[in-house]
């Protein structure tokens, strides 16, 4: 299974739609792609185009998205109490902990954010530099 980020999301569905190669790529290969709930939130509070809503509603429904449940919020709670500036990083340390929970792989534009979390694979969707 292959989570996205938040900022994955957004270059895949919003501007040069960057990340719609690789999003495509990895569902023909047969990948479950999946969203946590806590992306969904962050999607939704950002200015969003009806044809952004609409396009990302087919490629990752809403009502699909993966809860933030009782084992995550103890896996990023766990991960708090040992990573630096935690108190900054909240909500990726509780993506991250999704991921975890849920053995899959993150895709995210902001891989440095994430590279001090123990055990987590973490990447970007498509192989060009930022």
């Amino acid at each position: 299974m292959i989570l996205l980020d938040t900022s994955a999301l957004v270059d895949t569905v919003t501007g040069a739609r960057r990340s719609a190669a690789a999003v495509r790529a990895a569902i023909e290969r047969g990948e479950r792609l999946a969203l946590a709930t806590l992306v969904m939130y962050e999607w939704l509070r950002g200015p969003r185009s009806s044809q952004e809503l609409a396009d990302q509603e087919a490629l990752l429904p809403r009502e699909a998205a993966l809860p933030f449940g009782t084992a995550e919020a103890a896996r990023a709670a766990e991960l708090y109490g040992k990573l630096r500036a935690a108190r900054s990083r909240q909500i990726d340390i509780a993506i991250a902990a999704c991921a975890l929970c849920w053995e899959a792989k993150l895709w995210t534009l902001h891989v440095a954010d994430f590279r001090d979390i123990p055990g987590l694979a973490v990447s970007r969707p498509f192989r060009d530099e930022l």
